[in-house]
C-alpha cells in the first residue's frame, strides 16, 4: 500500500487522519528547497565532524548529527511549522502536552546497507504500549532527493497497529521517494527503516521528532542547547523543547516554579499545574 501524499495547503485533520489510519503520510513541498539548503549549510561542518556509526543499526556509512537548535537557526521554522505541530497535536491529543524528542540530520553515505526494520518507540526501553496508543510522532524532511537507489526511508503502512516486536525484511516495506522540502510524518509505532544507498551520493534527511511530555526525551535538549542560547529563543520553541510542565505535577522547578519563568528570571505563581484539567481527565477515566 503506497503512502498517502498531501499538498502543502492540506489540513492538519487530513494528515492526522492518515497517521491514525496508516501510521504515515507525506506532505509534498512543505518547505522550499532553499530552506533545506540553508539548514545543510549551517550543519555542514558539524556533519563533517560527526564520526560514522559503529554498528549496523545506526549505519556504518551513516552520520547522525544532532543539536539542530543551537547549530542551525534555519531549522527553527521547521521545528515549529504550524501544519506539522497541529497534525502532531491531533495525533497525541490524549496527552496534556507533547515536546521535542530529538533533532538529527541523517546522512546515509554510499555503500550503506538497509537499516533493520524497527519501531522508534522501542527507545522507551521496549515498553509494550497498548496497540493504537501513540506516544510519538516523527518527521523526516528531505534535504536531498529521496529515491529507491540512494537510501530513501522504507515503511510498512498500517504496521503501527501490528503486534509489537515483529521482524520484517526490506521486501515487506514501501519506499518513500521525496524531493527536497517534502516531509514524511510517521508514528513511533510504525515499522520502518532507512534504505540501502547504492549511489555515489549522500542521502540527507532532517529527522525532527516529537513525543508526549511524560516520556524522557531521546536528545537532552537542556544540555544540547546552552542556557545563553536558550534565553534568546522564542517562548513557543522553549516550551516545545520542554521548558514547561509536562502534565499536572511533572517538570516543575524546586518550589513548584514554572521552568520557563525560571529560565527567563521572571516571577509567577508557583504550583503543580492545571488541576481542573487533571481532575477532568481523572473523572473521564
Amino acid at each position: 500500500m503506497p503512502v498517502e501524499t498531501f499538498p502543502p495547503d492540506c489540513s492538519a485533520e487530513a494528515v492526522s487522519g492518515a497517521l491514525a489510519r496508516d501510521g504515515c503520510a507525506v506532505i509534498e513541498g512543505l518547505a522550499s528547497p532553499d530552506a533545506m539548503t540553508q539548514v545543510s549549510r549551517e550543519m555542514a561542518p558539524h556533519i563533517e565532524a560527526t564520526p560514522l556509526g559503529r554498528e549496523s543499526f545506526v549505519g556504518r556509512q551513516t552520520r547522525r548529527t544532532g543539536g539542530l537548535i543551537p547549530r542551525s537557526p534555519a531549522s527553527h521554522a521547521l521545528l515549529v511549522h504550524p501544519l506539522v505541530l497541529d497534525a502532531v497535536g491531533l495525533l497525541l491529543a490524549h496527552a496534556t502536552t507533547f515536546r521535542l524528542h530529538l533533532t538529527q540530520v541523517i546522512a546515509i553515505g554510499p555503500g550503506e546497507t538497509a537499516q533493520p526494520v524497527h519501531r522508534d518507540q522501542w527507545a522507551f526501553d521496549f515498553f509494550p504500549f497498548p496497540r493504537g496508543y501513540e506516544v510519538q510522532c516523527n518527521t523526516l524532511w528531505a534535504m536531498s532527493d529521496f529515491c529507491e537507489e540512494n537510501g530513501a526511508t522504507r515503511v510498512i503502512p498500517g504496521s503501527h497497529l501490528y503486534d509489537d516486536k515483529l521482524e520484517f525484511g526490506v521486501e515487506d516495506t514501501e519506499c518513500v521517494e521525496m524531493a527536497p522540502g517534502s516531509v514524511l510524518l510517521y508514528t513511533g509505532a510504525l515499522y520502518h527503516g532507512g534504505g540501502a544507498n547504492r549511489t555515489d551520493g549522500v542521502r540527507m534527511g532532517l529527522n525532527l521528532t516529537y513525543a508526549v511530555s511524560w516520556l524522557r526525551q531521546e536528545e537532552n535538549q537542556y544540555l544540547t542547547t546552552p542556557l545563553e542560547v536558550a534565553r534568546e529563543l522564542s517562548d513557543d520553541l522553549l516550551r516545545l523543547m520542554g521548558y514547561q510542565r509536562g502534565a499536572y505535577a511533572l517538570g516543575y522547578v524546586d518550589d513548584l516554579r514554572d521552568p520557563l519563568e525560571v529560565l527567563r528570571g521572571a516571577g509567577g505563581e508557583p504550583g503543580l499545574g492545571d488541576l481542573p484539567n487533571a481532575t477532568s481527565k481523572l473523572r473521564r477515566g
